[in-house]
């Protein structure tokens, strides 16, 4: 009897010791293509997010991003991975967690450094920003928080944080007013002269592989030096962008988001 009640015993911790990394294993999977969450850390996206909210991501409407890759450099490397298939895909106004594209002006990976912000321009859209209200051609509805973008508008120029991503500051734009601004969108072929060239520069950089610089009196762009007038886009790219549009680095401090970059939508916001 005792014989059977410890037999029975060792077959349950058997079963036990196994079930945990099983179950730990169906929680990795799961979270690689169908969910994942993250803790907000400022105030970008307030009042929607406050810092502390965790905000649940939807991987199913733009589909799981998979590594092909999984050596990670923390300086930044080349995103090697596949998307699966979405439901979707990112919509304006969508909440999305993505990873920063833009390191020390060039686009490279950096695995856990990873953003929060409001979509505001898809690919294929021309958006602007007038008096700090945004614009898209594309979208007729509010963009963000209008009452947000009320109070840029009564700011003071004097008082905005300098910074706007488009060196020289070309054609007075800064954060508060700028545009139109087209947002590069797969196959399609863009016109390529000074303004384009500053504006693109590290996107032009990043799929070209070669240096890009312009002439603003001749109006022309340079690729290592020679003369480029077009260019057919080989990825996709959003503009986001935070609800705090007085306190927020985003889009307009560090340019588009390529869609590889992509970690899904937020579907669910907890709040202790």
């Amino acid at each position: 009897m005792k014989q059977n009640v410890l037999l029975k015993l060792v077959k349950y911790l058997f079963a036990a010791f196994l079930s945990v990394p099983l179950l730990y294993g169906v929680w990795l999977l799961a979270r690689m293509l169908l969910f994942d969450y993250f803790t907000i850390p400022t105030e970008s996206m307030f009042p929607t997010l406050k810092p502390g909210d965790k905000v649940v991501v939807n991987k199913l409407k733009m589909g799981a991003r998979i590594y092909t890759d999984l050596y990670f450099d923390t300086k930044g490397q080349e995103l090697e991975s596949f998307r699966m298939k979405g439901l979707r895909g990112v919509r304006h106004n969508d909440i999305v967690v993505f990873n920063l594209a833009n390191h020390w002006g060039k686009i490279n990976f950096i695995i856990n450094n990873v953003y929060c912000k409001r979509c505001i321009g898809l690919p294929g859209d021309s958006i602007s920003a007038e008096n700090g209200h945004y614009e898209n051609n594309n979208y007729e509805e509010v963009l963000g928080l209008e009452e947000e973008q009320t109070q840029l508008e009564h700011t003071p120029d004097s008082l905005i944080t300098d910074g706007f991503w488009i060196p020289p500051y070309c054609n007075g734009w800064n954060v508060k007013n700028f545009g139109p601004m087209y947002i590069p969108r797969k196959d399609d072929i863009s016109k390529i002269r000074a303004l384009e060239a500053a504006v693109y520069k590290v996107m032009l950089e990043w799929e070209t592989g070669k240096e890009i610089t312009w002439d603003w009196e001749k109006n022309e762009a340079y690729a290592d030096g020679k003369q480029i007038t077009r260019h057919k886009w080989q990825h996709n790219y959003y503009f986001m962008a935070g609800d705090n549009v007085m306190n927020s680095c985003d889009s307009r401090y560090w340019g588009v988001v390529p869609e590889e970059y992509i970690v899904g939508v937020v579907q669910k916001v907890i709040r202790d």
